[in-house]
């Protein structure tokens, strides 16, 4: 849908009516038009990187990760989620921290190593960045809707609480 192009922060964008092919086609066009190598994305100027897999497309699992689901974890498959696809086009927005008041942003030391959180208090939302130890900027991990009960935003506001002195 050619309209998703003019969509800002915080429409949704639009797809339901579409059959798989041309919702998936509408999505990649948001997502190649914010995640493109000649305008990339800064936070705290420093650059962010789709996180790489050897021998996959870093830029098709970025994409991967922001529209779909984990749906069985033992089998690690992945199925469409219609909550982060509508959201697609806010990562970018995010990510330049343009309301600052609403949003939350911290480091916390995981077990799997540092993370940098971005929480948008009032829709909801959160994206997480993973720092680069050698170079300097980050590693886009992932980013979702938060819905339903208060456990998931609990959790997040539980990490704020152990958040680190600075930002990584």
């Amino acid at each position: 849908m050619p309209t998703n192009l003019l969509k800002t922060y915080n429409q949704l964008l639009e797809f339901l009516a579409l059959e798989e092919g041309k919702r998936k086609d509408s999505l990649l066009r948001v997502f190649n038009r914010d995640f493109n190598v000649e305008n990339p994305i800064l936070f705290k100027s420093k650059c962010v990187y789709p996180t790489p897999k050897e021998g996959q497309d870093k830029l098709a699992i970025l994409f991967t990760h922001l529209t779909t689901v984990i749906q069985d974890k033992k089998e690690r498959n992945r199925i469409f989620d219609i909550k982060r696809s509508e959201r697609l086009h806010w990562v970018r927005y995010h990510l330049n921290e343009t309301k600052q008041d609403e949003m939350l942003v911290f480091s916390v030391k995981e077990p799997e190593g540092n993370r940098t959180y971005i929480y948008d208090k009032k829709e909801n939302y959160v994206v997480i960045l993973e720092p680069l130890r050698r170079v300097s900027g980050y590693y886009l991990l992932t980013a979702y809707y938060i819905e339903g009960k208060d456990v998931k935003r609990d959790k997040i506001l539980k990490k704020y609480k152990r958040k680190l002195d600075e930002i990584l």
